[in-house]
């Protein structure tokens, strides 16, 4: 048997493997190269002069040591992240408020189930959602109206804020299964200038499509506006024009066949990014850093077309 000790990373590597199911979303959940995750199961299986996973099984499948060692994972990492927060608390005293103030208008649909899951471990922490959709939230960090902010790709660094990455996802484009550009593999610009783009009613420097394809392309199709992602996808699948929105948001409609969805832009299509903005301040609060990698963390695991953002 090799003398190589195990660690605590070890088990947090056996826990996103079985978290994920997936070596390559494994890797990105802990911020390591494929290689080194292979490198780790590797040094455990030497350790323990066995295998721990089922070779060329997909989704990952463990061997009876490899569950033994994923039962101990779930056990003492909960206890070691507790007992990281009750320290923090006495280094730090009590905790604070964390309001958050988001730039785009679908991000609930993974800010919130992530604020579920935060709540029991911080239950002193006064959570709350700043109401109303925002363009800029970041002079309400200046201000101390808010701890953190979720805003698009591209922020300019600014003094005293630092950006913290979440995800990069992909924008895609949304028709009717019956729409003449249902046909094609993916949408180039062009394709936008005769149709009518139903959007949410925001500025065009808002919308991914607009800011990353149409406008530099100087194309300005037709509009139509909704409020509501339900209404903008309703409004898809019958027919009234064509839409760009997350992959995370499309999901349960692509699956009933209500719309279908296109890459943008080449057959590689429209990838962005996400950033949680807080003060230099906030960033050093234990519970602010976990409330950002277990957003972080859930949204590698549960949405649809996200993957790691160094």
């Amino acid at each position: 048997m090799a003398s190589t000790a195990l660690e605590l990373r070890h088990l947090e590597t056996l826990q996103a493997l079985q978290e994920t199911g997936s070596v390559s979303k494994a890797a990105e959940r802990l911020h390591l190269t494929q290689s080194a995750l292979s490198h780790q199961l590797k040094a455990l299986e030497n350790h323990f002069g066995a295998p721990v996973v089922e070779r060329n099984a997909k989704p990952v499948r463990f061997t009876s040591i490899g569950r033994r060692l994923v039962e101990l994972a779930q056990a003492v990492l909960p206890q070691v992240s507790e007992a990281s927060r009750d320290i923090a608390r006495l280094a730090q005293g009590h905790a604070g408020p964390l309001r958050v103030a988001v730039q785009c208008h679908n991000c609930f649909d993974w800010l919130m189930p992530a604020m579920d899951s935060f709540r029991p471990l911080w239950p002193e922490v006064e959570l709350d959602i700043i109401s109303g959709f925002l363009s800029d939230p970041l002079p309400l960090l200046t201000r101390g109206e808010a701890e953190l902010a979720i805003v698009h790709d591209g922020q300019t660094p600014q003094e005293g804020l630092v950006f913290h990455p979440l995800f990069r996802y992909q924008s895609v484009a949304l028709m009717s299964p019956r729409h003449r550009l249902a046909a094609k593999a993916w949408l180039a610009p062009s394709d936008f200038a005769a149709e009518t783009l139903i959007t949410y009613p925001v500025e065009d420097e808002m919308l991914d499509v607009m800011k990353h394809v149409l406008t530099p392309a100087r194309i300005n199709p037709k509009r139509r506006t909704a409020e509501l992602t339900v209404a903008i996808l309703q409004l898809v699948a019958s027919g009234r024009g064509i839409a760009a929105l997350p992959a995370w948001t499309v999901g349960h409609y692509i699956e009933r066949g209500y719309v279908v969805s296109r890459p943008i832009g080449s057959e590689h299509g429209l990838t962005c990014e996400l950033y949680a903005a807080t003060t230099t301040a906030a960033a050093k609060a234990s519970y602010i850093r976990e409330f950002i990698e277990l957003t972080r963390r859930q949204s590698l695991t549960e949405l649809r077309g996200v993957s790691a953002l160094d």
